[in-house]
């Protein structure tokens, strides 16, 4: 008896909480409405609040991969239903490290680090057949630091990845690369910039034929999704992906991108991450207003970071979480994490068809995406490696454990040239 009352009054309050905050967001609608009009240098770019979905996409649409949950995002006070310059937004930071894209070209590349042990060893000869090379793609608010400062780091230390390239990209809108105030941040387009800076105009050199995969988080929904140019379709390589939010499509529970949006950020209190999934995914304009708050002014706390933790250097946790805008993270996670899931059952079959590779790690306590994500994705992809990992959750399968971790992919690598 107590445990239905104490359910009920955790619904009820937070139902409570939620309807205030539906209250709040409609508010922030109007006044940024007006300080859009008055600050922005050109045309503002306009909310979703009072826009709907196209309804009866076609195919083309539908490879579009604009998310219906942009639209669709149910309240209290809401019932389910041009290209601009590329300057920042008046609510968007402008200091030189989150502008440096800015000084180039409009089509810019990514930001990508390059650890070359080929080279480090004095090696003349860049692309050597028994050289391997290795795309590294963090994940959602988060840079190309989580895989420099671990595995790259083990890799200068032992011989584990030795004879290996590796290649760590800030993806689109995030970290050091380019943050379009015109882009919509599709699937196809963090692929599609990927594919350009690592391929069609490589910053340092050019990937071999064949390459490794090795992904975290949100980055697995776009290791695992078919680029658009051949060039890049190897069935020799292999797809190491560490994360992957994949459920089961239900015509009972709706859409897929419905499905994702209601899992993985669940209206809840509790835990807080969970809490802050939820605001930052439902409330377009409660999420501007802490990245108004936290992001244009990160400068500031990693100031007080520094003297508080009386440190010289901010995690790189930390100060990633800062390096987007709200128009890139915002749109990254409708149209990747939740409009991508509709695509995910034909990336799945066109990966399991080309034989290529996988190898699937996920922490029993991950509390961001559940374990089943990662048990519904080993039965699309019967052949890939599925380990369960006690004691680990969503960011510890890898950090913390970068030597072990680092032994993983040497040895699913050579298991998988084996076998191919």
């Amino acid at each position: 008896m107590r445990t239905l009352l104490g359910a009920a009054a955790s619904s009820a309050l937070a139902a409570a909480v939620f309807a205030f905050l539906d209250m709040v967001d409609v508010v922030l609608c109007f006044v940024y409405g007006f300080l859009d009009g008055i600050l922005e240098d050109g045309p503002p770019v306009s909310c979703y609040c009072h826009r709907t979905s196209d309804g009866g996409a076609g195919e083309d649409e539908v490879e579009e991969a604009v998310s219906d949950t942009l639209y669709e995002r149910r309240s209290v006070f809401k019932d389910a239903p041009t290209e601009e310059e590329e300057k920042p937004r008046w609510s968007d930071c402008g200091c030189a490290s989150c502008g440096e894209w800015r000084r180039r070209s409009s089509s810019a590349p990514l930001h990508v680090v390059v650890k070359d042990e080929a080279a480090a060893a004095g090696t003349q000869q860049q692309t050597d057949e028994s050289e391997e090379d290795a795309i590294f793609i963090h994940g959602f608010t988060s840079s190309s630091s989580f895989w420099t400062q671990t595995v790259f780091r083990e890799s200068s230390s032992s011989s584990v990845l030795d004879s290996c390239r590796l290649f760590a990209v800030d993806i689109l809108g995030f970290g050091r690369s380019p943050k379009p105030g015109n882009c919509k941040y599709r699937l196809k387009d963090h692929v599609d910039a990927i594919e350009r800076s690592l391929l069609v105009e490589p910053a340092n050199t050019k990937l071999s034929s064949s390459f490794h995969l090795v992904s975290h988080s949100m980055g697995c929904i776009i290791a695992l999704a078919p680029p658009e140019q051949s060039q890049i379709h190897h069935t020799g390589s292999a797809d190491a992906s560490k994360w992957q939010p994949y459920f089961p499509p239900c015509e009972l529970q709706g859409a897929p991108s419905q499905v994702a949006l209601r899992r993985l950020a669940a209206k809840k209190l509790w835990p807080p991450l969970q809490f802050g999934s939820a605001v930052m995914s439902w409330y377009e304009h409660i999420g501007r207003t802490v990245c108004f708050l936290v992001c244009r002014n990160h400068r500031v706390w990693e100031w007080l970071l520094k003297i508080l933790t009386r440190n010289r250097e901010v995690d790189f946790r930390v100060r990633d979480l800062t390096r987007h805008t709200h128009h890139s993270a915002w749109h990254t996670m409708h149209n990747v994490i939740c409009g991508g899931a509709s695509l995910q059952d034909r990336n799945l079959q066109a990966v399991e068809a080309a034989g290529i590779p996988v190898q699937l790690v996920h922490g029993v306590d991950d509390q961001v995406v559940p374990v089943e994500c990662s048990r519904h994705l080993k039965a699309k992809l019967p052949r890939a490696e599925l380990r369960i990992m006690h004691d680990r959750d969503h960011s510890t399968v890898i950090l913390g454990r970068a030597r072990g971790f680092a032994q993983e992919l040497r040895a699913f690598w050579s298991r998988s040239s084996s076998s191919t």
